[in-house]
């Protein structure tokens, strides 16, 4: 609280009809923040206090010390040279007393301005002091800034009470309140004048109510009229009672990211929250559980209930309704009623579904067009047996069964569920793959091809699902990308780059399972798997390159998300070499701790150095000749690589990459004297080129895990 004792709480709100659920809680932040920001900026808060209120039908903020009027600013506003500013009389020239008028000056002259020297030139300076803003016109500039800079998701343009006049909001609005303490501060938008009145609640309480003062405002409304009106409070208050509730039947709501979300929706749709029990006839639960859940969060922002011991779901639901009367029996009826129709559309669209087996539904796919410089559905479908049927063996797996799964993966567009609600495409199939007997790991594969990434070790049973996700993503990313459709800034509208983690998610969880070592540079390595994906393409379906460009873009990604838990210069490093997928993780590990040692610096400066020197030479001469070797340290070098190559290429091939640097570490000696003692571009040709060539062993030896050159400082 302020200790000034002419500030005062002031109460800005703007009663609306009803607001965009989805966007309320950022309106009301938004509303709230466009007035504090600029009141600050004009000097008229005294204290930091700051509420931001939304309900369905209001914005509103409460700011805790208000003045009536800023103190008065100190003011020193450099105009113009002396030279330029005063004739030789000493009068003000056109042009100061242009300047003076423009910044509200004209007041002032020759005798009211100050001169000052700037180190070059005698400088006019007009200083003074300014009366503070008053409150209500910097409440006018702060309401005016806030209702312009909404996030507003559509616009409305809607007529005025007055009939001939327009304006543009997100909803029509109904009543301006603004009160600092007891008093109405004189503002006005949207064709409304502020004044002491506010609306309740639309059903409980319709008459209007008059508020004393700023601080009896939010109270006043929980009260009298029946408005809960602090989003956050209301969303606590709905949470309180959906767990109350739930726990009273025995149940849960469940922890997935949809209740959140739903809970804000609810939160944006009510005012004055209640929580109800209702109840659906228990034979419903025959259809698949997440057609009954999306129906009642989608359709009925409904909660449904859980048993707490299976997750499994239960035949009762929790209504957040807007009205509380004495005899709530009406409202739960009221939602059973409205719920079951739907609950009886999604039995029928199953049962029916169920009648017509998955396999016979994949030739409608030739109807079903999927892009249309990428042809269809099943020739997209056809793409994609191809890639999984190659990849599949490589890793271990079936190929008929990877087989069977790319065929039936989007055999479920057709069905009438999906085509109700397209969030369960692959889940439904799932469900119709197991009715027709389908094997296990392809039901899977069906149930596990839109998830956003692997999050498990690839174990046996979800090796097809895992080839199935990895043909999938490779083939999308070819095809789109290829016919010129890659990601630009943040527009992604094919989910390019969430296809590129998913790929990574799947190559560090078949590392995790074992079905790919680090000591392996498996056939299956992503350039091979793109390689393979655009082959599944018409020629010249394609743009040259797309392959190697997709490539690019996956590291990339790739960089990004180490970036999060690794140095940069080591993931740099390994990444320079573009190593095998599964191999990126552990070689950027072994380069951090390679980056402790004392020997580490050195040896990416020499290998930098390295580097540099052979871009420069012509000389492609592929060994050394030993007899040519005539200075100590370079005899010594060539031992030091003959030593050191066997050990640290088995540790490499082993993929214990953190001893194969600590073998590279050794070298560093030999290194330092080589630089010290031998002139490497030699005045003799054949010198030079065998230096060259000794140098070239060296770089070999040096960068087998990383591009040592990209940890030098």
């Amino acid at each position: 609280m302020s200790t000034n004792p002419n500030a005062r709480p002031l109460v800005v709100e703007l009663v609306t009809e009803e607001l965009p659920p989805k966007a309320l809680d950022a309106l009301g932040q938004a509303f709230a923040e466009g007035i504090r920001k600029t009141l600050d900026a004009l000097g008229l808060l005294a204290g930091p206090g700051a509420t931001a209120y939304a309900t369905p039908r209001r914005l509103a903020v409460r700011l805790d010390a208000v003045l009536g009027q800023a103190p008065d600013q100190t003011y020193a506003e450099k105009l113009m040279p002396v030279a330029i500013g005063l004739d030789d009389t000493g009068a003000p020239t056109p042009a100061l007393l242009k300047k003076l008028q423009a910044k509200g000056l004209g007041h002032l002259g020759a005798d009211g301005l100050t001169r000052r020297h700037d180190g070059k030139q005698d400088v006019l300076y007009a200083e003074g002091t300014a009366p503070g803003a008053r409150l209500a016109d910097g409440l006018q500039q702060a309401l005016d800034y806030a209702v312009t800079h909404l996030p507003i998701p559509k616009v409305m343009q809607y007529q005025l009470a007055d009939g001939r006049s327009s304006v543009k909001f997100v909803r029509p609005a109904q009543r301006l309140l603004a009160l600092r303490g007891a008093d109405v501060v004189p503002v006005r938008t949207l064709g409304l004048e502020a004044d002491r009145i506010t609306l309740g609640h639309r059903f409980l309480e319709s008459g209007p109510l008059t508020i004393e003062s700023a601080d009896a405002w939010a109270d006043r409304l929980a009260a009298d009229g029946r408005v809960v009106p602090s989003f956050a409070e209301r969303r606590a208050l709905i949470a309180r009672q959906l767990a109350e509730s739930s726990a009273s039947l025995g149940a849960t709501i469940g922890q997935d990211p949809a209740v959140e979300a739903l809970l804000d929706e609810v939160t944006a749709l009510v005012e004055y929250p209640t929580v109800y029990v209702g109840a659906f006839e228990e034979a419903f639960l025959a259809v698949p559980p997440e057609c009954l859940i999306l129906t009642m969060r989608l359709n009925q922002k409904y909660f449904p209930l859980f048993d707490p011991a299976t997750g499994a779901l239960t035949h009762r639901f929790l209504i957040v309704s807007n009205m509380r009367p004495a005899d709530p029996s009406h409202i739960i009826q009221g939602n059973q009623r409205v719920v079951r129709p739907r609950l009886a559309d999604a039995q029928f669209f199953y049962q029916t579904d169920l009648k017509t087996p998955l396999a016979e539904r994949v030739a409608d796919l030739a109807n079903s067009v999927y892009h249309n410089k990428l042809g269809t559905q099943l020739q997209r479908t056809e793409r994609v047996r191809a890639l999984a049927r190659w990849l599949a063996p490589l890793l271990g797996g079936q190929a008929g069964s990877a087989d069977r799964a790319a065929l039936l993966a989007h055999a479920d567009l057709g069905t009438q569920m999906v085509g109700e609600f397209p969030e369960l495409q692959g889940i439904m199939g799932a469900y119709y793959a197991a009715h027709d007997g389908e094997p296990a790991d392809v039901v899977r594969a069906l149930r596990d091809q839109y998830r956003i990434r692997l999050d498990e070790p690839v174990a046996d049973d979800t090796l097809t699902a895992a080839v199935l996700f990895m043909a999938e993503r490779a083939e999308t990313l070819v095809g789109i990308w290829g016919i010129g459709l890659a990601p630009t800034g943040e527009r992604d509208p094919y989910g390019l780059r969430r296809a590129a983690l998913g790929l990574i998610s799947a190559y560090e969880q078949l590392t995790a399972g074992g079905r790919l070592q680090a000591s392996q540079d498996t056939p299956a390595r992503l350039a091979a798997l793109l390689a393979q994906a655009a082959a599944g393409f018409a020629p010249g379906q394609l743009a040259e390159g797309t392959a190697e460009a997709v490539l690019d873009f996956v590291y990339e990604r790739y960089r990004n998300q180490l970036a999060a838990g690794f140095e940069r210069s080591a993931i740099d490093a390994v990444l320079a070499l573009r190593p095998p997928l599964h191999q990126v993780a552990a070689r950027v590990q072994a380069c951090e701790r390679f980056a402790t040692l004392p020997e580490a610096e050195s040896l990416a400066a020499a290998n930098k150095r390295v580097s540099n020197l052979l871009k420069k030479a012509d000389d492609t001469q592929p060994g050394f000749d030993p007899a040519l070797l005539a200075e100590p340290a370079e005899r010594q070098l060539a031992d030091t690589i003959a030593r050191l190559e066997p050990q640290a290429t088995a540790q490499l091939r082993a993929g214990d990459f953190t001893a194969s640097l600590a073998t590279l570490a050794q070298a560093r000696a030999a290194v330092d004297a080589f630089f010290t003692d031998v002139m490497v571009m030699a005045d003799d040709p054949r010198v030079r080129a065998n230096r060259l060539a000794l140098l070239r062993s060296l770089h070999g030896l040096m960068n087998q895990v990383a591009d040592l050159s990209r940890l030098a400082r």
